[in-house]
């Protein structure tokens, strides 16, 4: 059995989501047939009520093609109510319950053999111990993730059938962005251990605004998605990710904004074999471009 996952990330809605290219991806999703919708965190850009209630419209319209996952990030936290609240932070994420629901890390299940367990960890904490850094302007910014959330994911992955794929997703990038350089978490070495300790396949992030595929530590491969908002890095096209994950193999198709066909269009796919890292780069993309052009 082969899994497909549209990997969305960053949408931003508010002053910097361009409205044409969510628009697009609405028209586009039910084409490309998923088994499974994953929205990775920063759905709005102020956790503001009007960009949450774009960002449930949007969910909802995906959820009528696939099954939809979402979590928040940092944006989506309202961070700055946390240090008249030191001893809890459930008031930082009242807005983003409000509209999406209690559950900060929910689970989703593709069933069959060959299928995947989805699980989600919690890696936008607003201002917290284990996200501060030396740099100020790190401040609700970076994400980290603590011991008891891969705890957590570790045993959803342990109760899961042997034959499902083990999908982990969190809005931090896990990775260096290749032209930030930058890691999303904090104390990220530890992160990245914690993350092969639960015996993940497959990790799905965001967060830097800058597509990427590549494997962690030769045994997990990671599918970082961009954004669909005017500040894609670099002044790169904004692009989402197709993840098509098969028994001996995960394939990364990028998906890129085409300004003059008003419309995304698959591009390079990266392929990996499960377990073992890279291969040969492959064309054309996962998803047949007729399929994506409807």
């Amino acid at each position: 059995m082969t899994v497909q996952i549209v990997h969305i990330g960053d949408l931003h809605f508010g002053g910097l989501a361009d409205i044409p290219q969510v628009e697009a991806l609405e028209r586009l999703l039910p084409d490309l047939r998923p088994d499974a919708i994953v929205i990775g965190g920063d759905v709005s850009q102020r956790a503001r009520h009007g960009e949450f209630q774009r960002g449930r419209a949007f969910a909802s319209l995906a959820g009528q093609t696939a099954p939809v996952l979402m979590i928040p990030g940092n944006h989506d936290v309202q961070w700055w109510r946390r240090p008249f609240i030191p001893f809890g932070k459930d008031a930082v994420y009242e807005k983003y319950r409000r509209y999406f629901g209690a559950d900060l890390t929910p689970t989703l299940t593709v069933p069959g053999g060959g299928g995947a367990v989805i699980a989600s960890a919690l890696t936008a904490h607003g201002i917290a111990w284990g996200s501060l850094t030396p740099r100020v302007r790190d401040i609700a910014v970076k994400g980290h993730l603590p011991k008891r959330e891969m705890q957590r994911v570790q045993e959803v992955f342990a109760a899961a059938d042997t034959g499902l794929a083990r999908v982990l997703v969190v809005h931090h990038n896990v990775l260096r962005g290749e032209m930030s350089r930058r890691m999303g978490l904090a104390r990220w070495r530890r992160a990245q251990q914690r993350i092969l300790e639960a015996g993940t396949d497959v990790v799905l992030c965001g967060h830097d605004h800058e597509e990427g595929a590549d494997v962690l530590d030769g045994k997990v491969v990671v599918s970082t998605a961009s954004t669909l908002s005017t500040r894609a890095r670099g002044g790169r096209p904004a692009s989402f990710n197709v993840v098509t994950i098969e028994p001996a193999a995960v394939q990364i198709t990028f998906f890129r904004w085409d300004a003059a066909r008003g419309r995304f269009q698959p591009s390079d796919t990266a392929a990996f074999a499960r377990g073992q890292g890279r291969v040969a780069p492959r064309q054309p993309a996962a998803v047949p471009v007729s399929q994506a052009q409807g």
